[in-house]
């Protein structure tokens, strides 16, 4: 397991009135954007403290291609961990976020309306360690991807 991730889980441990309910979502979040924003504003709300599991650069290269990430996960991190929403960033390198939720045990695990429940590959592990799956309403269309090939034209 990743150190941050072991300090985290034992900090959870140690004080849960200070992290639960806690909430747990995931992704890459190469390039921030107001999508991401307020994505992570909305995933906040529906508990005491948010941690997000953040793609590690050799994983976002097998999901976005050799391209990515535009910025290296130690940036990545900094920025979310800047954003008044976020509580944790841990970095995990799996191809799903199945071992931080079974390591966390969230009370909530949250991800994008663009998602539904029978593509979410995380949402059996979810269910399995008792935590509630949320899909957040996409408010804003906008993606890295997208914003990164209109760039690039």
């Amino acid at each position: 397991m990743d150190p941050g991730l072991d300090e985290l889980i034992e900090q959870v441990a140690a004080d849960p009135q200070h992290w639960r309910p806690l909430v747990l979502t995931n992704g890459c979040f190469d390039l921030l954007h107001v999508g991401h924003v307020r994505y992570l504003s909305q995933a906040k709300a529906l508990g005491r403290t948010l941690v997000i599991g953040l793609n590690s650069d050799r994983s976002v290269r097998t999901l976005k291609g050799p391209t990515r990430p535009v910025n290296l996960q130690a940036h990545r991190q900094e920025v979310l961990l800047a954003l008044k929403a976020v509580d944790a960033v841990v970095i995990f390198a799996d191809p799903t976020a199945d071992g931080l939720i079974t390591a966390l045990r969230p009370d909530i695990y949250v991800k994008g309306g663009d998602y539904t429940l029978d593509k979410l590959p995380e949402a059996v592990t979810a269910a399995r360690v008792g935590a509630r799956v949320v899909l957040v309403p996409v408010e804003i269309q906008v993606s890295t991807t997208e914003l990164l090939r209109r760039g690039a034209s």
